[in-house]
């Protein structure tokens, strides 16, 4: 078993962390303004600047608060988890690591696959999307010609070297952070009276809120609202990703982890808030993005525009923090052996070249299923790969709670941790019991049960596919122990 594995000791892993990042070619040049930004720019997306409205029409606006609240919640603990992982094992593409540590290599296989499989398929969904918004202004052009031009500057700024990517995250997430801080900004003036805004003579405040009840639609809309909203939130665990290309991961990591959940709280819950108030929830973005809807009816020029621009630069963020993604999960896999070592190979800049070329053909075979096989592959590519975010995140918690109680077992103390999450072990227990919980709404939800159908044998199927390919390695005496040791990094 992987807990087998656990036995060096705390000196002597650091430098072997160390030399073992060296010789996979991955450089350290991350700093921790990036980190936060990536975190961000892979979960503000899409889905807060058009989808938000739909949750609150279904949960009304006092639950859809409570819902995103329930939401970032199980965010915060389960990055509280991934924090101490992170700074104890500083790996590039760590959960699996984590999990082949302290679960299983199969369990670590198909994490690995299932979130490889799940950034591929939003990568070629992101693609789609900003050929479309580019139709707004170049209504006769063809969408496919916008997609091929972002998938050749994604590939450009994911290829060249990690600083550049960083960079470029940092700036696509900055534009929608602010876009986010005018949009709250605005609508509080406007909720006051400080602002006049159409169809109230008067300051809205919160009347929204209480005209038609408290919770409008009842209880129950929340909870089916919830797992639209984990969703939404996925992509703060980049953190984990990107840590092994980081600066100071013992300073960078728990810094990014508070401030990354921290602002998401606040956007999301802050951006409902001011929607709900000053959109009736029967009204909110059924049709149109909520944020155009409050900027046109404060009278903003061009808001349309304006808000297409900033979900363009969103779509862009989430494309190149899906490439990253994408790549590092298969050079980690390639440096642990599990898959062919030549796509873990990296340039002179430590960019793993083979991997981004593997991810990126990767999502435009996704892309090419959505276009040809839209009602058979890709519905099933989306199903299997939307639950692969609960996934991780129970994994992640497990694999915190196991360290923990080795770390222990080899005779250290809590104290001797570079960064030790608050609140254990009831954060990893109960990120677990929140992670089984939205899986049980899957199985309750008649419209989300069908994607269970595609899991489990996909499942079943990575676990096959990687105890064969060991027998058969181990058969033809190819098969080589990629296995890290020690606890600490």
């Amino acid at each position: 078993m992987a807990e087998s594995q656990v036995n060096a000791s705390t000196a002597g892993t650091d430098a072997a962390e160390s030399a073992e990042a060296e010789q996979g070619g991955l450089e350290r040049k991350m700093e921790t303004r990036h980190l936060t930004m990536i975190s961000l720019g892979g979960v503000i997306g899409t889905g807060l600047f058009l989808s938000s409205g739909y949750t609150i029409h279904q949960a009304g606006p006092l639950g859809a608060i409570i819902a995103y609240g329930i939401g970032s919640v199980l965010v915060y603990f389960v990055m509280l988890s991934l924090g101490e992982l992170s700074v104890a094992m500083p790996y590039a593409g760590s959960f699996h690591l984590y999990a082949k540590r302290f679960i299983g290599p199969g369990t670590a296989f198909t994490i690995a696959v299932l979130y490889w499989l799940n950034w591929a398929v939003a990568l070629a969904s992101e693609f789609t999307a900003a050929g479309l918004l580019m139709q707004r202004w170049f209504p006769d052009s063809p969408a496919w010609i916008w997609s091929a031009a972002f998938i050749a500057v994604v590939f450009m700024l994911n290829i060249l070297s990690v600083r550049l990517y960083g960079e470029s995250e940092f700036w696509f997430a900055s534009i929608k952070v602010f876009a986010i801080i005018a949009f709250i900004v605005v609508g509080l003036l406007a909720m006051f009276g400080a602002i006049p805004i159409a169809g109230y003579d008067h300051a809205p405040l919160f009347e929204n809120f209480y005209n038609d009840g408290w919770l409008p639609n009842g209880v129950l809309p929340i909870f089916s609202t919830l797992l639209t909203v984990v969703f939404a939130f996925s992509g703060t665990e980049v953190v984990g990703v990107a840590a092994g290309e980081t600066k100071d991961p013992a300073q960078a990591i728990p810094k990014a982890v508070h401030t990354t959940v921290l602002r998401l709280a606040i956007f999301f819950i802050g951006s409902i808030a001011v929607m709900s108030a000053l959109i009736p929830w029967h009204q909110s973005g059924v049709d149109t993005s909520p944020f155009v809807l409050v900027f046109q009816s404060i009278g903003m020029p061009f808001a349309g525009d304006v808000m297409n621009f900033v979900v363009l630069t969103a779509v862009l963020s989430a494309a190149n923090s899906g490439l990253y993604v994408c790549s590092r999960m298969v050079w980690s896999l390639a440096q642990e052996g599990m898959i062919p070592r030549v796509l873990g190979k990296t340039n002179f800049h430590g960019v793993p070249v083979f991997a981004v070329l593997f991810s990126m053909a990767g999502s435009l075979l996704a892309l090419l299923s959505s276009v040809v096989a839209a009602s058979t592959v890709y519905l099933a590519l989306v199903a299997v790969s939307g639950l692969a975010t609960l996934v991780v995140w129970a994994s992640v918690s497990v694999c915190h709670l196991r360290f923990r109680k080795q770390w222990l077992a080899q005779g250290h103390s809590v104290d001797d941790l570079k960064y030790r999450a608050p609140g254990f072990p009831f954060v990893p227990i109960a990120a677990i019991v929140m992670c089984i919980g939205a899986l049980v709404l899957v199985i309750c939800d008649p419209s989300q049960r069908s994607t269970l159908l595609y899991m489990i044998p996909f499942v079943a199927i990575c676990y096959i596919g990687y105890y064969a390919s060991v027998a058969w390695r181990r058969k033809h005496g190819e098969l080589q122990d990629g296995t890290r040791g020690g606890t600490q990094g």
